[in-house]
């Protein structure tokens, strides 16, 4: 026979009950939140151990080398080599599919408003002759085919001739032809060569001692990344009231005062 508990010990279970779902709820958040800080712990940790033991180049595992090196023979063995590009739109170039024509798969053309050299190939004049009748042969068209050429780098050196100005009878007067406003005054390089260095960081993540590699190989002159990075951070100080101007609110007062304060004394 079960005993019936009586209202005093039904009550005494409920609170003991409640007791131990709410010291479960409390377990249950401190899990949680030693959970999260073993995870933070671990990132820190990893983070410390690469800072100690990981190289100090940016020579990186066998795998990643292999990932880079061996990029052009992993995808290309995946893709079909490139078709000839196909001509114009007509019915020639089409095939004809029940309801409609389908367009023949191939190389998409190139864009047509890039420069372009014409590089026409005939044939020597021994060949130009028939070899059943001797006639001369005529040229009756042309077959074109195009090709994506890409020119490296050119590194060029502009040169300042500030043309000096004196009186012939005294020696009184003296003129200096004026130099044109640059970004860095005195600067090693010129505003398209910032424009440049700061492209190539900040868009294509190229870091600036390569610049300097790259800029030592096509201008054949050793330039120093200190020298790379100092440019680039006086750049960043001259555009920095244009960045405040882009950052304006739309709150009319504000953005007087603010471009009051972005324009240079």
């Amino acid at each position: 026979m079960v005993a019936v508990p009586t209202p005093e010990q039904f009550a005494a279970l409920q609170q003991a009950l409640a007791e131990a779902l709410k010291h479960n709820e409390t377990l249950t958040g401190e899990l949680r939140i030693t959970r999260t800080e073993r995870d933070l712990l671990k990132e820190q940790l990893n983070k410390f151990k690469r800072q100690l033991f990981a190289a100090s180049s940016e020579v990186t595992g066998q795998h990643q080398k292999d990932m880079f090196f061996n990029e052009a023979e992993s995808l290309g063995s995946q893709a079909e080599p490139a078709a000839e590009e196909p001509g114009n739109d007509s019915d020639d170039d089409k095939i004809d599919v029940p309801g409609h024509k389908r367009a023949k798969r191939g190389r998409k053309p190139l864009d047509p408003a890039l420069p372009r050299e014409v590089l026409r190939h005939e044939l020597p004049e021994g060949e130009r002759v028939c070899p059943h009748d001797g006639a001369a042969l005529r040229e009756i068209g042309v077959e074109v085919s195009e090709q994506l050429d890409i020119v490296p780098q050119q590194v060029r050196v502009i040169r300042h001739e500030r043309v000096k100005y004196a009186c012939p009878c005294c020696d009184g007067s003296l003129r200096l032809a004026a130099r044109p406003a640059q970004i860095i005054p005195k600067g090693l390089f010129t505003e398209s060569a910032l424009a440049w260095m700061a492209t190539s960081k900040y868009l294509d993540g190229l870091p600036l001692y390569r610049q300097a590699v790259l800029l030592g190989r096509f201008g054949g002159t050793d330039v120093s990344r200190n020298t790379v990075a100092g440019s680039m951070v006086r750049a960043g100080q001259a555009v920095q009231p244009v960045i405040n101007l882009l950052r304006i609110p739309r709150d009319p007062g504000h953005r007087s005062a603010v471009m009051a304060d972005s324009i240079p004394p």
